[in-house]
C-alpha cells in the first residue's frame, strides 16, 4: 500500500539480526484452516500499537490482512514486523491476537512488502538473495501462526527488481511445496498496483514469472485506487474496469481457467474516502455498496481496504490519512458494508449515514443559520429515518424540516438565535434513528456578539457515556449525573432522576 512511508522508514532499525530461521520443512506442518471461497480482509496498520483483535471485534471484520513483513536493513534475510527488530515474528508478537482471530472463526493473512519496504530495498526478494532462506522465512510466519494465505505487497521499485522477483516465485514454489508434502493448506496472494484497465506490464510480469516458475497464485488482488493519471473518477465504476481487464490478462495466463474460475482468484482493495492522490479519488460509502454487489455477483475471492483504522469520518474534508477517511461517514461504515461477503452468506443489512453540508457555520446572535441534514444509502435499502438535534445552548432553538426522511433523502436544520444567546462555538448533534440503528453527526455553531453568560461545563450529548460526578451544560443549566447514564436528557429525568440541576449558568 501506498500509506504510513515515512512513519515505517522511521521504524526501521538499522541494526543487522542474525536470528536463524525454521530450515525448510523444520516447523511443525499440521494443516490450517482454509480461508473461505469469499473473504473480506481489511488491512490492518500494524505500526500503531493497537490491537488487531481488538478492532476487528468492534468493527465486525473477522479476517485482516497485517502489513507489513519487511528485513531490518537491505541485505538482511529476516523479516520483522515494520522492519523492527523489536517485533519479531515470534508468537510475542501478534501471537494472541491472531489466536483470538482463529478462535472467532477468522484469521490473520501477513502481508509482505508494502511501499515503505519496496522503496528502501528491504522487500524480503529484495533484500535477502538466498532463496532457501527467503522460503523459510514464509515457512516460519506460517507455522508461528499457523495461517493459511500469505500475501505479496509488491509495488514501485520492486515491480522493477526482476532478479527480486524470481527470487521471491522461487521461494514461494518451494514453500508450496513444502505445504503440500505436509497437507498443509496455504494460498499465496499477490497485491499489486493498476490502471483502470488493468495491470501495467511490470505487474503482468510478476504474474508471468510466477507461471514461469510453477508457482501457483491463488489470488491476484489489485489496488484500485492511486491512479494519478489526473482523470475524473467514478471509483465503483473503475474497479470494475480494472477487474475486468484483469479477468483478460488472467485468461491469457491461465487458458486452462474458466471464466468463473478466474473471477475466483481476483480481489479489489480499496482506500475508503480520499485517497494519496486526492478528491479527485474519493471512494464513498455509496460506492462500496456499488462494489460489494458487483463483487458478490461475479464471485470475486476477496475485497480489501486500506485500511481498517482509515474507517472513520474523523478528518471530515481533509486529505488522505492513516487514521481517517477525509469524508464524513460514521466509524466502520465500510467494514460494514464488506463483511457481509466472506464466506458469500449474506448481504449486507441495510445501513444508513448522516451528514452535515456544511458542518459548521457562524452566526451573530439574534440571527439564524442553516445546514443541510444529508442521509445516504451505506448498504442494503433505504429505510425511515428520525432526525433529531441535541446540544444546543440556552437561547438556541433548533429545529429540523422534515424530522423524518427516507434514507438518501435531506432535512433543513435551522438555528434560531437570540441577542442573549452566549457568544462561542456549540457542537450540535443531528442523530438519525432508523429500525437498524442510529447514526450520529456534529454541527459547530458559532455564536457572535451575544450578550448572555456561557456556560462552562461541556455541552450534553445524547451518544456520550457519563458517570457519577461528571458535569454538562443544557438548555442554559449546568447539570451533574448521579450514575453513569446515556442518552437521558438532562431537565426530563425528573427529581429523583440522574441528573441533578446545579442551577443556570
Amino acid at each position: 500500500m501506498r500509506r504510513m512511508r515515512s512513519f515505517r522508514a522511521a521504524l526501521a532499525t538499522a541494526v543487522v539480526a542474525a536470528a536463524g530461521l525454521t530450515a525448510l520443512g523444520g516447523g511443525t506442518a499440521h494443516a490450517a484452516t482454509p480461508l473461505p471461497d469469499r473473504v473480506f480482509a481489511p488491512y490492518f496498520e500494524a505500526w500503531t500499537g493497537e490491537s488487531p483483535a481488538a478492532l476487528a471485534a468492534a468493527s465486525g471484520a473477522k479476517h485482516l490482512t497485517m502489513a507489513f513483513l519487511q528485513t531490518e536493513a537491505k541485505g538482511s534475510c529476516t523479516p520483522y514486523w515494520n522492519g523492527d527488530t523489536r517485533m519479531p515474528v515470534s508468537p510475542a508478537a501478534f501471537g494472541d491476537d491472531i489466536k483470538t482471530l482463529q478462535a472467532r472463526g477468522g484469521d490473520a493473512i501477513p502481508s509482505f512488502g508494502g511501499y515503505t519496504a519496496d522503496t528502501t530495498g528491504t522487500e524480503i526478494a529484495d533484500s535477502c538473495t538466498d532463496v532457501s532462506r527467503i522460503a523459510a522465512a514464509y515457512e516460519k510466519v506460517v507455522t508461528t501462526y499457523d495461517v493459511a494465505r500469505l500475501d505479496m505487497d509488491i509495488e514501485v521499485d520492486s515491480l522493477d527488481n526482476a532478479a527480486g522477483i524470481d527470487r521471491r516465485n522461487k521461494a514461494l514454489k518451494q514453500v508450496q511445496d513444502w505445504a503440500a508434502a505436509n497437507g498443509r493448506t496455504l494460498q499465496i496472494s499477490y497485491t499489486l498496483p493498476t490502471t483502470t484497465h488493468g495491470l501495467a506490464d511490470s505487474g503482468l510480469a510478476v504474474l508471468r514469472n510466477a507461471v514461469g516458475n510453477g508457482t501457483r497464485v491463488d489470488v491476484a488482488n489489485i489496488m484500485t485506487f492511486d491512479y494519478y493519471d489526473n482523470a475524473a473518477h467514478d471509483m465503483a465504476a473503475d474497479t470494475k474496469t480494472a477487474a475486468q481487464g484483469l479477468h483478460d490478462q488472467l485468461a491469457q495466463l491461465y487458458p486452462g481457467k474458466s471464466a468463473a474460475q478466474l473471477w475466483g482468484m481476483i480481489g479489489v482493495t480499496e482506500m475508503p474516502g480520499v485517497d494519496d492522490f486526492g478528491p479527485a479519488e474519493t471512494f464513498t460509502p455509496a460506492n462500496a455498496t456499488q462494489v460489494y454487489d458487483w463483487a458478490a455477483a461475479k464471485g470475486l475471492n476477496t475485497l480489501s481496504f486500506w485500511a481498517l483504522q482509515r474507517d472513520n469520518g474523523g478528518c471530515p474534508g481533509g486529505a488522505a490519512a492513516d487514521n481517517c477517511s477525509g469524508i464524513q461517514q460514521n466509524t466502520w461504515d465500510f467494514t460494514h458494508t464488506f463483511a457481509p461477503f466472506t464466506g458469500g452468506t449474506g448481504t449486507p443489512a441495510d445501513d444508513f449515514s448522516v451528514t452535515a453540508a456544511p458542518a459548521a457555520g457562524s452566526v451573530a446572535a439574534g440571527r439564524t443559520a442553516t445546514t443541510t441534514v444529508k442521509t445516504a444509502v451505506t448498504a442494503g435499502a433505504a429505510q425511515p429515518v428520525k432526525l433529531t438535534v441535541g446540544g444546543a445552548p440556552a437561547g438556541v432553538t433548533a429545529s429540523l424540516s422534515p424530522a423524518s426522511v427516507t434514507a438518501g433523502g435531506t432535512s433543513t436544520l435551522t438555528l434560531a438565535t437570540t441577542p442573549e444567546t452566549a457568544s462561542g462555538t456549540y457542537p450540535l448533534t443531528v442523530t438519525g434513528t432508523g429500525a437498524t440503528g442510529s447514526h450520529s453527526t456534529t454541527y459547530a455553531l458559532t455564536v457572535t456578539g451575544g450578550s448572555g453568560h456561557r456556560c462552562t461545563a461541556a455541552a450534553w450529548s445524547a451518544g456520550a457515556v457519563y458517570t457519577g460526578g461528571q458535569q454538562v451544560s443544557h438548555r442554559g443549566h449546568t447539570w451533574k449525573a448521579k450514575w453513569w447514564t446515556t442518552g437521558e436528557e438532562p431537565g426530563t429525568t425528573g427529581e429523583w432522576g440522574v441528573w441533578q440541576d446545579l442551577g443556570a449558568c
